[in-house]
């Protein structure tokens, strides 16, 4: 089982910036492939970005590409998903998810492991 506990979620006004943290077991942290997924009340929960390990290869969703940055410290084991120009409508509870095993993932991997979850909430 990996823990994964995310935290920064909040308030923003359009145009603004937020950033999220997931903090996972130091041990495993430098091994696990991580995203960031996200879902609004009454749809689907969708995919944001996510980051490979090694060379930290990573994809994003088109609604977020040149607004969002995935990265990652392993000497921190946290994963972050800086969130910037937010729209009303990335307004969800966002998640973090992760994969043991290293190597690759992508937008569609079928990630085992989540945390609870953070609230971000942008206003018009």
């Amino acid at each position: 089982q990996v823990q994964l506990v995310e935290s920064g979620g909040g308030s923003a006004q359009a145009g603004g910036s937020l950033r999220l943290s997931c903090v996972a077991e130091k041990n495993l942290f430098s091994t696990l492939c991580m995203g960031w997924f996200r879902q609004a009340p009454g749809k689907e929960r969708e995919a944001v970005a996510v980051i490979s390990t090694g060379i930290s290869l990573r994809y994003y969703a088109d609604f977020v590409k040149g607004r969002f940055t995935i990265s990652r410290d392993n000497a921190k084991n946290t994963l972050y998903l800086q969130m910037n120009s937010l729209k009303p409508e990335d307004t969800a509870m966002y998640y973090c998810a992760a994969i043991r095993g290293g190597g690759y993932c992508f937008l569609g991997t079928d990630f085992p492991y989540w945390g609870q979850g953070t609230q971000v909430t942008v206003s018009s």
